[in-house]
């Protein structure tokens, strides 16, 4: 399993939940949206402070973001 592309898929699933753009997600984290994509794309290695900043900025647990969908495949 790729860490870094389940964190990118739930990452993006999550923020469309939550109606956030990438940019707002910018502005809650601190992150920039250039990360914010390169981490959607599967193609950032977050840190454990940088998953729990993200998390705090959707309004959910970070265990959201590692947490593995049974029903995707990993690609």
């Amino acid at each position: 399993m790729d860490m870094r592309k389940l964190v990118g898929r739930n990452f993006a699933r999550l923020r469309r939940e939550k109606g956030l753009t990438q940019e707002q997600v910018e502005e809650r984290s601190g992150l920039s949206q250039q990360y914010l994509s390169g981490l959607e794309r599967g193609k950032r290695n977050p840190t454990v402070i940088t998953l729990y900043e993200l998390a705090q900025a959707l309004g959910v647990s970070h265990i959201e973001l590692v947490q593995p969908d049974t029903s995707a495949q990993d690609s």
